[in-house]
């Protein structure tokens, strides 16, 4: 079989296609045989960044395929069974923990999604509804449980609540998706006026250019009649907390889930205190959140965005196209292509 394969230093040169021995599963594992997957931005910052993992090593978490083979004890699944991974392949329910963390896909260790067949344990796969297609699928394990967990896990948010959506990628899109779904007033930030149209298709209900507005709290403030939101979804990092604390209302919430504009922003303790709001760090999620959130995707048929396809053995040009900001919501390979 084939797979990607990412080697030592960085760059997107470091990605190349490789011939790999098919893999077989052990007491409690499966095979699948993969259809799609997705891409997020810890793929691209593993290739374009000296990766912790120590190279070679498969990338990517997210992604669908049908169950090929079953070893002994496996009980979840049967072969034929259409599944997604699961970002954290150990992490089933309950608190984050290091060795949950340490089991993430793609990353962390060799094991990755971007190979045509993947082992994995048979906790580590979860059935998915069947009106959404492969590449809607394999958006999911990422993107969509940390806005699912963000918004309905450690928020404490009610119908009629403000959310900010900063950007409009993955994680982002997917919170516009869910907070409307949930009966939350949406308000969503880009540098691009074409995107924040395709924004309020979606039903933002309020949109904001950061680019022609780089104060943008202030609109914020302005459009919640100077209370400010109830929650931010803070994907910039240390571009935009500053932003996002002068958004949030006194003891509101704001999810910590991207470093785009970089690590360490200036931490501004007095504004913490003065706001008495919540930073949250949010690393994806469980697989019992994952399963709550796929209950309430068929519940409402939400699904999912993605905006651009390329074949997976054309992964680098799929790299590219995030690295230019060329995409709304997804970008996804498929097997098929």
């Amino acid at each position: 079989m084939r797979a990607l394969q990412i080697g030592e230093g960085a760059g997107l040169d470091r990605l190349t296609v490789v011939e790999a021995p098919d893999p077989a599963p052990g007491h409690g594992e499966v095979v699948v045989r993969m259809r799609a997957v997705s891409l997020n931005y810890r793929d691209l910052a593993g290739l374009i960044y000296p990766a912790p993992t120590p190279a070679p090593f498969t990338p990517f978490s997210d992604g669908c395929g049908v169950i090929e083979a079953i070893g002994p004890g496996v009980t979840r699944v049967q072969p034929g069974d259409r599944v997604s991974t699961l970002f954290f392949e150990h992490w089933i329910g309950g608190p984050p923990s290091p060795q949950k963390a340490a089991s993430a896909l793609g990353g962390g260790r060799p094991r990755g999604a971007g190979a045509e067949r993947i082992v994995l344990s048979q906790e580590g796969v979860s059935k998915v509804p069947d009106y959404l297609d492969d590449r809607q699928v394999a958006t999911l394990p990422c993107a969509a449980l940390t806005a699912w967990r963000a918004l309905f896990v450690d928020a404490r948010l009610e119908p009629g609540d403000t959310v900010v959506l900063q950007g409009t990628g993955g994680v982002s899109i997917f919170g516009l998706q869910f907070a409307k779904a949930a009966g939350y007033r949406t308000i969503i930030t880009s540098s691009s006026d074409e995107k924040l149209e395709r924004a309020q298709e979606l039903g933002a209900d309020h949109v904001v250019n950061y680019k022609t507005t780089p104060e943008w709290s202030k609109a914020i403030r302005e459009q919640t009649g100077g209370r400010g939101a109830d929650f931010v979804m803070e994907v910039g990092g240390a571009g935009t907390l500053d932003e996002s604390l002068k958004s949030v209302r006194m003891g509101g919430h704001i999810a910590v889930i991207g470093i785009l504009s970089g690590f360490s922003p200036p931490l501004q303790i007095g504004m913490m205190i003065g706001t008495s709001a919540r930073l949250q760090g949010v690393s994806v999620g469980s697989r019992d959140m994952f399963e709550a959130m796929t209950r309430a995707l068929e519940l409402h048929r939400i699904k999912p965005v993605v905006d651009m396809v390329f074949a997976w053995t054309d992964a680098r040009s799929a790299f590219q196209a995030m690295q230019a900001g060329e995409h709304f919501a997804k970008i996804v390979l498929d097997f098929a292509v």
